[in-house]
């Protein structure tokens, strides 16, 4: 504990400052904590390099020093006997933290070791039991992960999603939206149909089966109603190394002209923006743990399209009831795949042409139903995904973990 008797929680997970989904959810939920008024926070943040490697003091209880990749176990063994945390909080997937389950024993003489988790596909990662066993929490970010695991450790294995803050993304008045997207945009494009894909260009985020689907839609409003009068944002660098070049797939599907590529890193603020001028977002990964973009977009009252895998699903499809929060795509073909380190997980693929009928379904929907699909689409964002309960589903299970990390703890002493 610190000297004012708040629990000290040790973070490894991508630097709470950054920009990665990881980085900011730590960011958010960190913020959250503190708030409570019990929990003191002392971060290794990771990431590939640095640009600083200066320690950042945000305020006396969330300290973050910044290193390359996850740490080692040196470094863990020093941390635990200078600092002695009360928690090691871990968020990211278990590859990274091999060496530090291989420690765990020595780890949980000290203090419990808790896991904001995800698991992509099935079928059940038998070969991750040997983490799961050497964790004392598993909150799972992912429904579907939850699910998963919650048969095989129901004692510390609960659902905990992701969230965001409801001051960050939100919905815009209509004549700052038509304002916004003339000067962005265009003034030719002020009466577009836009679509927002918002991703790394990656192999398994699919950004050029995505621009076949747009292309697809775009013949299909062509056929139609004789025009391509559609634009397509995409929140990413075309030119990434781990990914293809889309300058080119966008000229070989001749559909320049219809898409619009965002490269640059953008504050919150100005992904809002993005989010309001769109008609819809669309994920079309083939694996997908959660998917911050869709429920970003989601939070503005723009609906969805996405496969039903993973984290998508749990968004895109309300499970009150089975409606959609835009439209769901079904797995048209799963592949078994894996490497050395995971031996076998699912990839779920929906064609092309199924989401080319959902754009083109969204589209069709007439002013009267795109108003009610928008308010649905917000209620639900921000009724299920919501930050507090976030919050306050961390704060309880630790301090439930830390009552039964102490219980286990007990010596029996007896006079020889």
């Amino acid at each position: 504990m610190t000297e004012d008797g708040k629990y000290k929680v040790l973070v490894l997970s991508d630097h709470a400052l950054s920009t990665s989904g990881v980085g900011t959810q730590t960011r958010h939920l960190i913020e959250g904590l503190l708030k409570k008024g019990c929990w003191s926070f002392r971060q290794f943040g990771a990431a590939v390099k640095h640009n600083d490697y200066r320690t950042v003091v945000v305020n006396e209880d969330f300290i973050i020093k910044p290193i390359d990749g996850f740490g080692n176990p040196d470094l863990i063994r020093v941390t635990l006997a200078t600092e002695k945390p009360d928690v090691l909080f871990i968020f990211t997937d278990p590859r990274f933290f091999t060496w530090l389950f291989e420690i765990e024993d020595e780890i949980r003489q000290i203090c419990p070791i808790v896991w904001w988790h995800v698991w992509d596909n099935y079928p059940y990662p038998e070969f991750n039991d040997v983490y799961y066993e050497a964790t004392d929490l598993i909150n799972c970010h992912s429904h579907m992960t939850y699910t998963m695991l919650k048969e095989r450790h129901p004692e510390k294995t609960n659902f905990v999603p992701h969230a965001l803050p409801a001051t960050i993304f939100n919905k815009m008045p209509k004549n700052e939206i038509n304002s916004f997207k003339s000067s962005l945009l265009g003034e030719d494009r002020k009466d577009h149909f836009v679509g927002i894909w918002v991703n790394r260009n990656a192999k398994r985020k699919r950004p050029s089966d995505l621009l076949v689907s747009w292309k697809l839609f775009l013949d299909q409003l062509y056929e139609k109603e004789g025009h391509r009068k559609a634009t397509l944002i995409m929140h990413t660098e075309p030119l990434d190394s781990e990914g293809p070049n889309l300058f080119s797939v966008a000229e070989l599907l001749g559909i320049q002209d219809n898409v619009f590529f965002s490269r640059d890193r953008l504050e919150f603020e100005k992904i809002n923006i993005l989010y309001n001028i769109s008609d819809f977002c669309i994920n079309t990964s083939y694996a997908e743990g959660f998917g911050l973009g869709t429920l970003e977009s989601m939070m503005t009252g723009t609906p969805i399209i996405a496969p039903k895998t993973g984290g998508l699903t749990r968004q895109v499809v309300d499970y009150r009831d089975g409606s959609e929060n835009g439209v769901a795509c079904d797995i048209d073909l799963k592949t078994l795949v894996g490497s050395q380190t995971v031996p076998y997980i699912y990839e779920d693929y929906a064609s092309s042409e199924s989401y080319a009928d959902a754009m083109m379904k969204l589209h069709n929907l007439d002013k009267k139903e795109k108003t009610q699909l928008s308010e649905k689409v917000y209620d639900y964002a921000h009724n299920e995904f919501s930050l507090q309960k976030t919050i306050d589903l961390w704060h309880e299970t630790m301090l439930d973990t830390l009552e039964k990390f102490k219980q286990n703890q007990k010596w029996d002493i007896k006079e020889l």
